[in-house]
């Protein structure tokens, strides 16, 4: 579907109470029946976070599946009184060869700080946003939207506050297994009202991936934990047979603390060799470390340190949206644009590392232009985060012993 337009004409007379949109789930209307029936169909427990590795002990198969179509039509419906996103294409690189085929398809990877609730209404101030525009009512809808759009096989979101009442059951009825793990001292907490800590989010398709490992990480520096995390998935991929790390984080915010998110991502580095040089047993050891892609919200630019440790790393990581520039080599101008206080800010922050021997990057999804963005800047009636959102489908590289 053309992520340019929304649909204004499914079910209309079903959508419009006493002028405005009517509320998600009210019994008095069926405009949001599909999503409705997700989240009356989620159990609520919130288990123990901080365990060090877990199996898979709760694949939310028992919630009712829902169509995506249908929820997309019904996330279209709801934003109707907002502007439509700019649209964003999806590009090959230049200078990578595909390779992915039939036997080999490429897997979609999503990275999104999609903004936390609470800091986006009561901390952050982005003083050129109407309140309106952040109201979680359509907010949701417009994340919603972007996630229905793209429809990753990976999703790594951060700044998530709304997981136990939104993401996890409407995801677990699009046939996505979700992790979530809040930060120990969330700023969420400090604001009246809020829904709870706020933290990282992964979620995998069931339908491409079975749960080897999980393990949850809370991120220390200087042998200190701290109140940064990161959750890392081995899973396998049922289609082609190949183990894949994946991981999630978001790292340390603002400036003066350059240090400790590279102590953070050096810690970080340091569990990912252990977790991919030990998965499979024997056989993988004979085979090499399986693939990673990392993907998170480092606030970081890269000319800080923390990203120079995993462009260099022994782990073989790349960052996937350099391969946008012309030379391959260059980060986008800007990940974030937002307006504060304080002033403007215009920043490249986020990243999607991936193992680039063992994993190709096909398409990458292009980063909007200044005009499309706005003077206004972000979070906007066009975008529901102060973060764009990264995506990139991504193949195996054939193994040297498959070749032979």
């Amino acid at each position: 579907m053309d992520p340019t337009h929304r649909c204004e004409s499914v079910g209309e007379p079903f959508f419009r109470q006493s002028g405005g949109v009517c509320q998600m789930g009210s019994s008095s209307s069926r405009s949001f029946g599909t999503m409705a029936q997700a989240l009356n169909s989620a159990t609520m427990a919130q288990p123990d976070p901080y365990t060090k590795e877990s199996p898979d002990q709760d694949l939310d198969q028992d919630l009712v599946g829902v169509d995506p179509d249908q929820l997309l039509r019904e996330c279209e419906v709801a934003l109707q009184r907002r502007p439509a996103r700019p649209r964003r294409d999806l590009v090959c690189p230049r200078l990578v060869a595909p390779c992915s085929h039939k036997h080999n398809p490429s897997i979609r990877v999503m990275q999104w700080n999609i903004l936390a609730q609470a800091l986006g209404e009561g901390k952050d101030g982005f003083i050129r946003c109407p309140l309106e525009a952040l109201s979680w009512h359509e907010r949701k809808y417009q994340i919603l939207e972007e996630i229905l759009t793209y429809r990753p096989d990976i999703l790594c979101l951060q700044e998530v506050d709304h997981y136990y009442d939104t993401f996890r059951p409407i995801m677990a009825s699009l046939g996505y297994h979700g992790s979530f793990l809040p930060k120990p001292w969330s700023p969420c907490l400090d604001v009246e009202h809020n829904n709870g800590p706020d933290g990282c989010a992964l979620f995998y398709r069931r339908s491409r991936f079975s749960l080897h490992s999980t393990a949850h990480l809370r991120l220390s520096a200087m042998m200190l934990p701290t109140n940064q995390v990161a959750i890392a998935q081995t899973l396998h991929c049922q289609v082609t047979g190949r183990w894949l790390c994946v991981a999630v984080t978001h790292l340390k915010a603002r400036s003066g603390w350059e240090r400790l998110r590279s102590a953070q991502g050096a810690d970080l580095l340091q569990s990912l060799q252990r977790i991919t040089s030990h998965c499979g047993g024997q056989k993988q050891a004979e085979l090499g470390a399986i693939p990673l892609v990392v993907c998170g919200d480092f606030n970081a630019e890269p000319s800080e340190d923390v990203y120079r440790r995993f462009s260099s790393s022994p782990l073989g990581l790349s960052s996937a949206y350099k391969l946008l520039s012309c030379d391959g080599k260059t980060e986008p101008a800007y990940t974030t644009w937002k307006i504060r206080p304080s002033g403007e800010s215009c920043s490249t922050l986020d990243y999607i590392w991936y193992s680039h021997d063992a994993l190709s990057v096909e398409t990458l999804l292009d980063i909007p232009t200044e005009e499309q963005i706005g003077p206004d800047r972000l979070p906007s009636y066009h975008y529901p985060s102060d973060h764009l959102s990264l995506l990139c489908d991504v193949s195996f590289r054939e193994e040297p012993h498959r070749l032979l």
